[in-house]
């Protein structure tokens, strides 16, 4: 690429005849050398500032990975935590289940021995109503006797 030195240093070889005009040529050359400059500086500014730009999108697109990243163990995260969490519960609900079969299987042990000890003691009760029928009908026999010695 030319410089705008290069152009401000360009001699050019000069004719006898029909040539340039000198004067001419180095005033179009320093309004040349002027644009020129001024272009020549305004490009490597916009490079500067590519580059500075292209730097930059980088940055926010090594950000975003990481960014995307987070996010997917964030998910991966909730998503074992949400798994753990139900198999605790789905533990915890086994265990109560098991729980309350065995509080229902001694309940009914706990009536069952409840009940025959009921039973037991109506045979009891009939046995001693038995024993006391036959002892008041045996006293009763025994004042009728009484009464019977009596008249």
């Amino acid at each position: 690429m030319i410089t705008p030195l290069d152009i401000e240093n360009k001699k050019f070889s000069k004719q006898m005849m029909n040539g340039y005009s000198v004067e001419e040529v180095d005033d179009f050359l320093d309004d040349l050398t002027e644009d020129y400059t001024k272009n020549y500086k305004e490009a490597s500014e916009l490079r500067s500032k590519l580059e500075e730009l292209t730097q930059s999108l980088e940055q926010y697109k090594s950000i975003e990975h990481t960014l995307q990243s987070t996010l997917i163990m964030a998910q991966t995260t909730a998503e074992d935590v949400k798994r753990v969490a139900q198999q605790q519960a789905d533990q915890i609900i086994s265990e109560a289940k098991g729980m309350a079969q065995q509080q229902a299987v001694d309940l009914d042990r706990e009536i069952t021995a409840k009940q025959k000890e009921l039973d037991d003691i109506k045979k009891q009760f009939d046995i001693y109503k038995a024993k006391m029928e036959s002892l008041l009908i045996s006293q009763l026999e025994l004042l009728k006797d009484i009464n019977k010695e009596d008249n």
